[in-house]
Order: C-alpha cells, then structure tokens, then sequence
C-alpha cells in the first residue's frame, strides 16, 4: 500500500513539473503590449544629462571628489561614498537585483519572467551550486553574450567602474542581450549564491565590495529563500549589513512555497522572520512574497490562489519600479548633487582654515595635519552647519578626508570664491541651483506631464552677472 501512494504520488509531481503555468498575467501585469512616450522620456533624460554636465559635474571634477572614499558602509545610504555618476548611469534602465543563498530559484526566477523555459538561452539551474558568475541579463538587438572585459571597456554602458575589482572578477562577470520587451525597460542582475562553509578569498576576488556596487546601483532588490535554507551564516549577515539604509528597495521572496503543505508553509514562514529580525532593524519589515517562481504548474492541495495573488503583487512592484524610472534618475542625480555640494563647501572650509592659520614662520605640513587631525577643533563641519542649508545626518565620516588630503594636497584646490567665471558662473551657485530648483522643476514636469525643456533663461541667459557671494565687498 506505501509503495502504491509512493508511486502515485511521484506520476502525480511528474504531471505538475510538465505542465506549464499560464504566462499571460506577466504581460498584463507589466504592461507589456503598451508602447512608451519614447520622445518625452528621451528629452527628460538629455535635460537630465545637461543639468548634470553643466551644474555638478564642474564642482566634482573642481573638488575631486570621485576620489572621496567609502568609510563605513551606512555612510551614505544607496550610494557608494565618492562615487561619480556617469552618462551610463544615467541613461541605464532600472536595474533589479537578485541575491541570496544558493540554489534557492533565482536564476529559474529570471527564466520564468522572461519566459526563457526550455529554450536555448535560458540560465542553467539546478539543485547544486550552478551560478558562480555576476550575469547581467540586459536588452539588445541580438541574442549574445558579452564578456566582462568587454562590459567594463564600453564607456557607454553603465559597468565600466567595475574594472577596479580586477580581472579575476572580471572574468566572473558576463552579460546577456537579447531583445525583448520586458528588458526594454528594465536590467536583471543574477548573483552567485551564498555558500555559507565557503571564504570569500576562495573567489578569487572581492565579493562583498562586489555585491555593494551593485547593491548602490539596484532599483529594487529581491532577496531570495526557500523553505530548506533559511539559517543565517557569517556571509549572509555581511549581506544584510550591507544592504543597511536600502530597506525601501529590498523584497524579500520565500519561494517554492508550493512545496510544503499549508501548515508546514506557516511555520517556515515564521521561522524566516526569526532568522532575518536580527538583521533588519527597522521599524516596518521589507515586504515578504511567498510564491513559486518557476515556470511549471503549482503543486495539487496547496494554496495556489494565494500564490498567484502574491506573484500578481510582485510583479505590480515592478512595474512600480519601472514606471518611476525617470523620477529615481532624478531623484539620485539631486541627492548625488547634494552630496558633491557638501564635499565642496568642506573642502573649501578646510583651504580657508589653513589659510587662516598659516603665518610666515609656519611649517605647513604641519599646520595642516593639526587641522585634520582634529577638524573639531578648528569647526570645520560645525561651521557648515552653521552656515549652509546642510543637514548634520548629510554629512560624510571624518575620517575619509585624512585619507582624501593623503593623497591630495590641500594646495590643490582654491576655495569657492575664486571658482567663478563672466560667462560660466559661480560653481557654487549653479550646483545650488540645480539642486533647489532646476532639478524639481524637472520632476515637477515629468509629473504633470509636460516636455521639459530650456527654460526661457537658460536659453539666453538673462543677461545676468554672476554672483559671488564668497567674495567681500
């Protein structure tokens, strides 16, 4: 009688794992049919570029702060600390992110909204260790693939930083392009599984800072378990650490739901909130999916209604995430704007402060190190607090600018008052206007649903002279 239910049983999951699910929901969903306002989208992202080049650019090469660097990994939530955008960036689609343990389905995730099943460009799955790449799976007019070291040379796309990881990486880095609708819009990155027993000097290279550059740059994170991996280990909870001031983007999925009856699914789902609340300290959870991600039929006697509504859920976040790319863009240009703005005005504080306390007699090596060896002492992030509209939760780790002026000389730099020109402005002020105005007025066009374009000013100046308001009457 065992050996009856057993065979049953097994011609029973035989059927459900050769039957196909019905995709047409993805495509409702996502709106896939629907065609874009191309024109519109392409004129916010060239007066995107233009505020960019003309506005922040200027300070951040001025001020070098693309050699700024990264003290702390909650330093500047979302962003790498030092960090340039790019042109890449900017015109680069949504990218979403898939992380977690090894073979828990991120890969068949992937295959299932692209609807890669079975054919000859699907992502190999399986219940082993099978991804040991970062693959970026992105649009393009053909099927191929594109070598890492082809990614990071191609200043045109949005990869090229990923060269400072170095070629062992690189050579664990590939890229996917096929055409298709859903990638028109959005770019999936597929990670290496997390193997718990495994030392990350046994990759060959740095796959936390890795998985950082990618986690600065993710519109939206899917975090991926199933119901047999879900204890937490050293490597896992450095992932959680790292994702820190990202809980807005991360989605947690506990997939293969299907696989467990419907008290068993209960109390694993309690179980993955037990293991994760150490790591997430926030006051409102991320958003748990409990679904099967694949492309075959859920199995019989589960809550398949339940899973299809979580999957519809999923996917309506998505399209979330690609129906506001456009005001992301904008959005993390200001905030980066912000950031290079702050970064200048302590530059600047600190060229003045050593002015200031240079005499004739004074060993300027000396001088300096005193100031930055203790910049409290001498007020300098005080007095940018004092005197500019600077949040004091803005400002960055103490510690970087020792190492930034190690490499720097503070006789590099002038201060603000000497970065004007007739014609080209005050680089203070246009920073400061892109953040406090051009920049929202662009989001506020975007949103109403008018072209941005040249403001009547821009286009012919005004006439204006630029104000320094660093220099003294």
């Amino acid at each position: 009688m065992k050996q009856a239910y057993i065979s049953v049983k097994m011609c029973v999951l035989t059927y459900v794992t050769s039957v196909l699910r019905d995709r047409s929901h993805i495509d409702e969903t996502l709106r896939l049919a629907m065609e874009e306002k191309a024109g519109d989208y392409a004129a916010a992202l060239e007066r995107l570029r233009k505020i960019y080049h003309t506005s922040i650019k200027p300070m951040e090469q001025a001020y070098k702060y693309n050699e700024l660097r990264q003290h702390e990994i909650s330093a500047y939530p979302g962003r790498t600390l030092g960090d340039s955008a790019t042109d890449g960036e900017i015109t680069s689609k949504p990218m979403v992110l898939f992380l977690g343990p090894w073979s828990v389905g991120k890969s068949s995730m992937i295959n299932y909204l692209l609807g890669l099943h079975d054919s000859p460009y699907q992502l190999y799955t399986g219940a082993e260790p099978t991804t040991s790449e970062f693959t970026v799976i992105m649009h393009g007019e053909k099927i191929r693939s594109v070598e890492g070291i082809v990614m990071a040379a191609d200043s045109s796309r949005s990869f090229s930083p990923l060269e400072k990881f170095g070629q062992n990486f690189l050579e664990k880095l590939i890229g996917i392009e096929m055409p298709h609708k859903l990638l028109e819009r959005v770019t999936f990155v597929d990670t290496p599984g997390i193997i718990e027993n495994r030392k990350q000097q046994e990759r060959g290279y740095p796959f936390n800072d890795v998985c950082q550059w990618f986690i600065d740059r993710a519109d939206l994170i899917f975090v991926v378990f199933d119901p047999t991996k879900l204890d937490v280990g050293l490597e896992l909870e450095m992932l959680f650490r790292q994702l820190k001031g990202r809980e807005s983007q991360i989605r947690i999925i506990l997939n293969k739901a299907d696989n467990l009856a419907t008290q068993d699914l209960m109390r694993v789902y309690g179980a993955l909130f037990w293991s994760l609340a150490p790591l997430i300290n926030v006051t409102e959870p991320p958003r748990v999916y409990v679904s099967s991600f694949w492309p075959y039929e859920y199995a019989p006697d589960t809550s398949r209604e339940l899973f299809k509504r979580e999957e519809i859920s999923l996917l309506e976040d998505l399209n979330q995430v690609i129906e506001n790319r456009m005001e992301n863009k904008i959005a993390f240009i200001r905030q980066h704007g912000i950031r290079v703005r702050i970064h200048g005005l302590l530059v600047d504080r600190y060229v003045q402060t050593f002015k200031e306390k240079m005499s004739f007699f004074s060993d300027p090596e000396l001088v300096f190190q005193e100031i930055v060896d203790d910049p409290d002492k001498f007020y300098i992030f005080k007095s940018i607090l004092a005197k500019t509209n600077v949040s004091k939760f803005d400002l960055p780790n103490r510690d970087a600018y020792r190492d930034f002026f190690g490499i720097n000389p503070i006789t590099n730099f002038k201060p603000l008052s000497a970065q004007c020109s007739y014609i080209g402005g005050c680089l203070l002020d246009k920073i400061e206007k892109a953040i406090t105005t051009e920049l929202p007025a662009l989001l506020s066009s975007i949103n109403s649903g008018k072209q941005p374009g040249l403001s009547s000013c821009e286009a012919t100046g005004c006439g204006e002279k630029p104000k320094n308001r660093y220099r003294k009457n």
